[in-house]
């Protein structure tokens, strides 16, 4: 795939996974890293003499230029590296053609969060207020009168997972702010109160060619990334595109290859704010693995090595990543985690082989991926069961418990939504309800009326699609509105069921329905049959979901033996004492 030899400063688990992608493409890698058996060095043996691993700091400048001298790109797992180094062996060794990536000047950038902050301002990126702060009270009041109360304090340097962050809610706190932080260089961030933590991988190619990945919702435990969903759900169409342009134009503003990790925050009127960037890898990445059709450590190679970007999209319709922390110096409870990962389908397990288990520590990851919302849900919460300090709250928050079949309940990560126009259309719209409980398809029922709540006709058909709904079943009578009006507002198909009325028997319903205007395509039933839409839903998703072929085909086979059987009934007792068993 390509004869250069890349170099990784750092041998973490980011190193790991990076090197188990290199390993794929048949690209040697050589790692700088403390000791001989970190998580990368173990799994990537050298394959001559000149190939061996550099056991030294990826901080200090000797390590830097030994590395530098066995390979034909620089790459970093971890900020926190020193850059002056990276800048000098890319500019002093002329004997041969070395390239660092991302550029030293942008790892300079990012690894000084006020200096990132400074350079995302100066290109017009939404980020919340900031300044600089001296460690001492004085300067911190001064802060918290400019910036108000609540207040973030950070680091500037040798921060991640939370560790340099201090908030600030009283100013009596200033000095444990100070002693907590230990007396290093900091600034000050307005306080944010965000309604979701999102953010968005993105790979930028040597030509400054950018791709990014779906949107994501971060969950942090502890200042810790505990889990990841993609993609991310809302009721806001626009949100995923404009979250995607924002990380996008910073990647964009930074300098050389590779592999990005953009973390923002999501307020509650729709604005996105840029909180940190990653120039590598990144926590709230790992799904790729599993879940996309280029993952991002072996984008990150092709960015590098100038090879041509692999697609970023989504290949199952929902995925997840749970982290596995350490809870103390024995591996038993992640084991018991891992336990119970292993006989959950689509579940995949990542241990990173860490000498040693500490509390606070990334030891692993799982990824779940599923057909759907509900099913990715119903399989993490055994996971999220099985961790020694989960709660009831949290699991039900994040893995809630499908709806029963039956329970005249919407579930909460529905695939399919039934809509009426009028309560009075829920005889005839049930029948769907109760053949999706027959498949096991979530559903939502609810009543949206065309002309009586138009608002709510638009919210809910421009949002279908983000909020994880593939097919709508939209019951009307009379004009039938509800149906067309839907499909124009939604890419999802929508299946119209005429309901029948008290004057003209619902053939007006029939007929507003199949004269829908060129390109907006509208299915129909019968008049009154719900029962065929449910069962054209579940065709329509089978398309998405092969499992539903299979149970379509068995739901035919049942069919027809129903109707044997009324043969051989009839054959049996003849018509005049055969009863016809109305439905």
């Amino acid at each position: 795939m390509s004869d250069k030899v890349v170099g990784i400063l750092g041998g973490g688990q980011l190193g790991r996974m990076l090197a188990a992608s290199a390993s794929l493409l048949n690209v040697n890698v050589v790692i700088l890293d403390d000791g001989h058996h970190g998580p990368a060095k173990r799994i990537v043996a050298p394959t001559a003499l000149h190939l061996s691993h550099v056991d030294g700091s990826f901080a200090n400048p000797e390590k830097i230029r030994e590395l530098a001298n066995k390979v034909d790109i620089l790459t970093i797992e971890i900020e926190h590296v020193n850059t002056a180094t990276l800048q000098e062996v890319q500019s002093a060794f002329q004997h041969k053609e070395l390239v660092v990536h991302p550029h030293p000047s942008t790892v300079e950038i990012i690894q000084d969060k006020y200096r990132q902050k400074v350079h995302l301002s100066s290109h017009g990126l939404p980020i919340s207020d900031f300044v600089a702060v001296e460690s001492s009270v004085e300067s911190i009041s001064d802060v918290a009168g400019k910036l108000g109360l609540p207040l973030m304090l950070k680091s500037r340097t040798l921060a991640y997972d939370g560790r340099g962050n201090f908030v600030l809610r009283e100013l009596g706190q200033a000095q444990e702010a100070i002693t907590f932080l230990n007396n290093r260089p900091l600034y000050a961030e307005r306080w944010v109160p965000f309604k979701q933590e999102i953010a968005v991988m993105v790979v930028r190619a040597v030509d400054g060619q950018v791709q990014s990945y779906p949107v994501v919702e971060t969950v942090h435990k502890d200042n810790i990334c505990h889990l990841v969903f993609a993609p991310l759900r809302s009721r806001d169409p626009s949100l995923s595109q404009r979250a995607r342009a924002i990380a996008e134009t910073a990647v964009k503003s930074f300098s050389g290859a590779g592999v990005f990790g953009v973390e923002m925050f999501l307020m509650e009127d729709g604005k996105i704010f840029i909180n940190e960037i990653a120039p590598r890898p990144h926590n709230s990445g790992h799904y790729t693995i599993e879940a996309c059709e280029t993952s991002q450590y072996e984008n990150h190679l092709r960015a590098i090595l100038s090879l041509p970007l692999g697609s970023t999209a989504l290949k199952v319709p929902s995925a997840a990543m749970l982290n596995l922390i350490g809870y103390s110096s024995s591996m038993q409870e992640i084991q018991k985690t891992v336990d119970v990962a292993l006989t959950i389908p689509g579940v995949s397990v990542h241990l990173y082989g860490k000498s040693e288990c500490r509390k606070g520590r990334k030891m692993g990851h799982i990824t779940i991926v599923a057909d759907s919302d509900a099913q990715l849900r119903s399989r993490l919460r055994p996971l999220l069961e099985s961790l020694p300090e989960s709660t009831s709250e949290e699991v039900d928050r994040y893995a809630p418990i499908v709806a029963t079949p039956g329970s005249g309940f919407s579930d909460p990560n529905p695939l399919v939504g039934i809509i009426m126009g009028s309560d009075s259309d829920l005889p005839v719209m049930l029948p769907a309800a109760r053949v999706l409980d027959q498949f096991k398809i979530p559903y939502e029922l609810t009543i949206v009326s065309a002309h009586r709540t138009p608002d709510r006709l638009v919210d809910y058909a421009r949002s279908a699609s983000t909020r994880g709904l593939r097919t709508i079943i939209a019951g009307a009578g009379g004009a039938a509105h509800l149906p067309g009006m839907v499909a124009a507002m939604t890419a999802l198909p929508v299946i119209g069921v005429p309901v029948k009325g008290s004057t003209l028997d619902g053939v007006d319903s029939l007929h507003s329905i199949v004269q829908m205007p060129r390109g907006i395509p509208v299915a129909t039933v019968a008049i009154n049959n719900g029962m065929n839409a449910g069962l054209l839903a579940v065709r329509i998703l089978s398309a998405g979901i092969p499992g539903l072929i299979e149970a379509m085909d068995q739901y035919m086979k049942a069919m027809e033996a129903e109707v044997l059987g009324k043969v051989e009934i009839l054959k049996e007792v003849g018509w005049e004492k055969y009863q016809v068993k109305r439905t």
